[in-house]
């Protein structure tokens, strides 16, 4: 099953750091490190906008169908208009912003700085700082998950105090990905050793459910090559994720089993993130390099758009 490349008109000029398809509709948003924040309608198969700022982005997300956000080297939270490309300057860190989060529930969006969006100046409204880097967050209704070291952290953003659970994530080296299961019963990480471990709030079913397995062992010179897991995304319908890799793989997992269910084509690049759309019914996939390894293949970024109808199975009633 070929995905299609999706036409972006001009080529985008480095990385891509984060694709997002919208909450409700099949908009695509795209940030980069060449500074541009790139609006992609895969119905209409067009370019709806292209946003130039002044540092690169190492991050976005949607605040509602008509404006979005983004994180950058220079520490900047910026907040764009998706039909006329006005953008400003939401808040700003002392160093580079790499994860943005934004909360429907409660109008703030997180950088482990927390503005609310529902005041007129988005005024910050708590800091937090910790003794590590934090390398990747995701939303969990109420909750913030964020991953540093191989723990992740948990914030009630109702009330923010600090974390109200650290939980090892019982994978043995640097999470490089968190993300929640589209059910919110729990999340995953994805690890640079290529594991991948899926935890549950509910103690008994964590018990129950709960597991950490090697998902993206490649075999180079008869041994094994153990390759870093950019990005999780999981079925917003069905009990499927999918997993992307340093080597340019994807591949859809069953979550009940832990088995392979399709593996995607090979990508020219690095699979650097993944994104379902609302419904499930496409899958887009970024193919560019990550700034990972030194012998990285630096070829063109690219975004392909898969159509998965065929690849997802109906949910139990343990849907992830």
């Amino acid at each position: 099953m070929e995905g299609s490349l999706l036409e972006l008109g001009e080529p985008i000029g480095d990385a891509i750091s984060r694709i997002r398809f919208a909450p409700r509709s099949n908009n695509l948003l795209i940030s980069s490190w060449d500074s541009v924040l790139r609006l992609y309608d895969v119905d209409g198969s067009e370019r709806r906008l292209e946003a130039p700022s002044e540092a690169a982005l190492l991050d976005c997300c949607f605040q509602d169908e008509k404006s979005a956000l983004s994180a950058g080297s220079d520490g900047c939270i910026r907040r764009y208009n998706l039909c006329s490309g006005a953008q400003d300057v939401v808040g700003k860190h002392d160093d580079s912003a790499i994860c943005i989060e934004y909360s429907e529930e409660t109008g703030l969006d997180k950088t482990l700085m927390f503005w609310d969006m529902h005041m007129e100046n988005a005024n910050i409204g708590y800091t937090r700082k910790g003794d590590s880097d934090i390398w990747s967050m995701s939303l969990c209704g109420f909750y913030l998950l964020a991953a540093v070291g191989i723990a992740v952290k948990v914030y009630d953003l109702r009330n923010l105090k600090g974390p109200v659970l650290s939980k090892e994530s019982s994978v043995d080296f640097h999470v490089k990905c968190v993300r929640s299961f589209s059910s919110n019963q729990g999340y995953a990480v994805g690890s640079i050793d290529g594991c991948v471990a899926l935890k549950y709030f509910d103690p008994p079913k964590e018990c129950e459910m709960g597991c950490v397995f090697r998902c993206h062992p490649k075999s180079k010179n008869g041994r094994y090559h153990l390759v870093a897991v950019n990005d999780i995304g999981f079925h917003p319908r069905y009990d499927t994720f999918v997993t992307g890799d340093d080597d340019g793989y994807a591949i859809i997992w069953d979550a009940q089993s832990r088995k392979k269910v399709f593996e995607l084509q090979r990508y020219p690049s690095s699979v650097a993130s993944l994104s379902y759309n609302y419904s499930g019914q496409f899958l887009a996939v970024a193919s560019s390099y990550t700034f990972q390894e030194a012998n990285e293949v630096e070829e063109a970024p690219h975004v392909y758009l898969h159509k998965l109808d065929n690849f997802a199975r109906p949910s139990s009633s343990d849907k992830i």
